[in-house]
């Protein structure tokens, strides 16, 4: 599987053409820069066919300005696109490319299930001076442009870079990122919702966060009432899940 394989994606971004690179990483960079384990290295030797370089997003080709702040530098952004062998391991391969990239990643990976956009904002090391480090990776299950579903097409229309307005990179970044996070909540509500101001956006993740949370507890707490033998008990575990199951449909207001 070669880039035309994940050029769907990439078209749906409508970049610039004097912002393509269109360059082949080698595996090299990523072994020596984002490989921690000998198990991790072996995920990219065996699990990783192709990585491209596609474009590099910069003040001077794309007119938006840089971001600094005392947390974090984006100079540019880097789109790459990752073609996976079968049975790799996509969500740590994932990973490791974007820990491997100095840059913030906008990154179309694609395998035999279909394609995958995964952001992660970078921020300095508190650790190590000089080094950065990233924050959490959001990505999206596997994509089918050729034939997406209703809320999977709301998505890739979302992804022009033309459609993002942006004051600067950071917010441009953070832009594709709220697209990711609305497809997430479209899986959970049926609709697709480009949050319209950054107060609305971080609800959103908060409310996400809080339903995955409380689905985890819901899941707990039925495995114990199943296995326990007091009826008291049970009792008062079945109350405790209709009170979380009452609080996932508050969060659903802010989804």
């Amino acid at each position: 599987m070669s880039i035309g394989a994940v050029v769907d994606v990439i078209g749906a971004l409508a970049l610039p053409a004097d912002t393509r690179v269109e360059r082949r990483v080698p595996k090299k960079l990523l072994l020596e820069q984002g490989a921690p384990t000998a198990a991790d290295k072996r995920q990219i030797q065996d699990g990783i066919d192709e990585l491209i370089w596609v474009a590099a997003l910069k003040p001077i080709n794309i007119g938006v300005p840089a971001f600094r702040d005392d947390a974090r530098e984006y100079l540019e952004i880097a789109v790459l696109t990752a073609t996976l062998r079968d049975n790799a391991k996509a969500s740590r391969l994932t990973e490791l490319i974007h820990r491997a990239i100095p840059y913030p990643v906008v990154l179309v990976s694609a395998d035999g299930g279909g394609q995958s956009l995964s952001l992660a904002h970078k921020r300095w090391s508190q650790g190590e001076t000089g080094a950065v480090v990233i924050e959490e990776v959001r990505r999206t299950g596997p994509l089918r442009p050729d034939s997406p579903a209703a809320i999977d097409a709301a998505f890739l229309s979302s992804l022009a870079l033309s459609g993002l307005h942006a004051g600067d990179l950071f917010a441009l970044y953070q832009g594709w990122i709220d697209r990711v996070i609305a497809l997430e909540a479209a899986a959970i509500t049926g609709a697709f919702a480009i949050p319209e101001t950054a107060d609305r956006a971080a609800a959103r993740r908060e409310a996400l966060a809080a339903h995955a949370r409380l689905l985890r507890d819901i899941a707990t707490m039925r495995a114990q009432a199943q296995r326990e033998t007091q009826m008291n008990r049970r009792v008062e575990l079945n109350v405790a899940i209709k009170r979380l199951e009452a609080e996932i449909t508050r969060t659903l207001a802010n989804l």
